[in-house]
C-alpha cells in the first residue's frame, strides 16, 4: 500500500561551520562583529553566496554575491605565525606527532594553541562594499573558511601562514634530541609515522599521482547519475558534488586555494 504524502517538501540540509575546535578557534578573530550582521552573514553562507574562496600565506580572498548585480570582493589578512617557531614549540613540548595527527584529519589541541588567532586584531579585512571591515560579506567568507577547517584542519595552518607541508619539512629536517617515545619515530632526522608494528621502519614516499581531475574529465550529467545511484537524495547531489570537488583539489595538490 502506498504511503500517504505528508504534503511537505524536503528541504536541503542546513550547512554548518565552526562545529569543531579548530573551526571555532579561527572564528575568534571575528567574534566582535555585530549580531545582526552575523545573522545575515549566516544566511549568505548557507545559501552559498561565497564563491572563489582562496587561502594563500595568511591571505584569504573571495567573491560574495549580494543584492547588487556585481559580487563584492573580500580580502582577509591574518596575523601569521612563524613556522620554525611552531615546530620548535612542538619539539620542546614533545608533540611533533601532532603534525601526523593533522595529516590524518585530526585536530590536536596542543598544535592549535600555537597557531590559532586569539583576538579580533589578528584579522584585517576589506570589502568592496561601502560598509566597514566586519560587513556581512567578510563574515560569510569567514564562516566558509571555518566550514573548510571543520572538514580539513590543515586549512587553518595555511590560513595562519604555516602550511602543513612546510611544518612537516621543518620537523623532518632535524632529529628530535633524546626525546621519549610518544608514538612517532625519528629516523635519520626524519619524523616517521606512528610505529604501529614496533619495527621502527621508515615509510616509503607517497606515490606520484597522475594529473587527473574527475570534474573536468567526466561529464556532469554522468557524475550526477553516479551520485544518485549511491542513494544520495536529489537535493543533496549538489552539496555532495561540492565536497567531492574540494577533495579532488586537496588530493591533487594543485594549490593552497580552497574551492567552494
Amino acid at each position: 500500500m502506498a504511503r500517504a504524502s505528508s504534503g511537505r517538501s524536503r528541504r536541503a540540509p542546513s550547512r554548518s561551520y565552526g562545529v569543531t575546535p579548530w573551526g571555532a578557534a579561527f572564528l575568534r578573530a571575528f567574534a566582535a562583529a555585530d549580531s545582526r550582521r552575523m545573522s545575515k552573514a549566516r544566511s549568505y553562507f548557507r545559501d552559498r553566496h561565497v564563491h572563489g574562496l582562496t587561502v594563500d600565506g595568511g591571505r584569504i580572498t573571495s567573491s560574495v554575491s549580494g543584492s547588487q548585480l556585481d559580487p563584492f570582493e573580500v580580502t582577509i589578512e591574518l596575523r601569521t605565525v612563524d613556522a620554525p617557531t611552531v615546530v620548535g614549540l612542538l619539539r620542546a613540548a614533545g608533540r611533533l606527532g601532532d603534525l601526523t595527527d593533522v595529516a590524518r584529519g585530526g585536530q590536536p589541541v596542543g598544535l592549535l594553541e600555537f597557531v590559532a588567532p586569539t583576538e579580533a586584531a589578528d584579522a584585517v579585512a576589506g570589502c568592496t562594499c561601502p560598509i566597514d571591515d566586519r560587513c556581512i560579506h567578510v563574515l560569510a567568507t569567514a564562516y566558509e573558511v571555518a566550514a573548510q577547517i571543520d572538514h580539513d584542519p590543515s586549512v587553518l595552518l595555511a590560513v595562519m601562514g604555516a602550511p602543513l607541508a612546510e611544518l612537516l619539512a621543518l620537523a623532518n629536517g632535524t632529529p628530535e634530541p633524546d626525546a621519549p617515545d610518544r608514538g612517532h619515530v625519528v629516523d635519520a632526522g626524519r619524523v616517521v609515522d606512528d610505529d604501529f608494528y614496533g619495527d621502527r621502519a621508515a615509510l616509503p614516499d607517497a606515490p606520484t599521482l597522475t594529473d587527473f581531475h574527475a570534474f573536468t574529465e567526466f561529464e556532469a550529467p554522468l557524475l550526477r547519475q553516479a551520485l544518485r545511484a549511491t542513494g544520495i537524495a536529489a537535493l543533496d547531489v549538489a552539496e555532495a558534488a561540492d565536497e567531492l570537488a574540494a577533495m579532488y583539489e586537496h588530493l591533487g595538490g594543485r594549490s593552497r586555494g580552497v574551492g567552494t
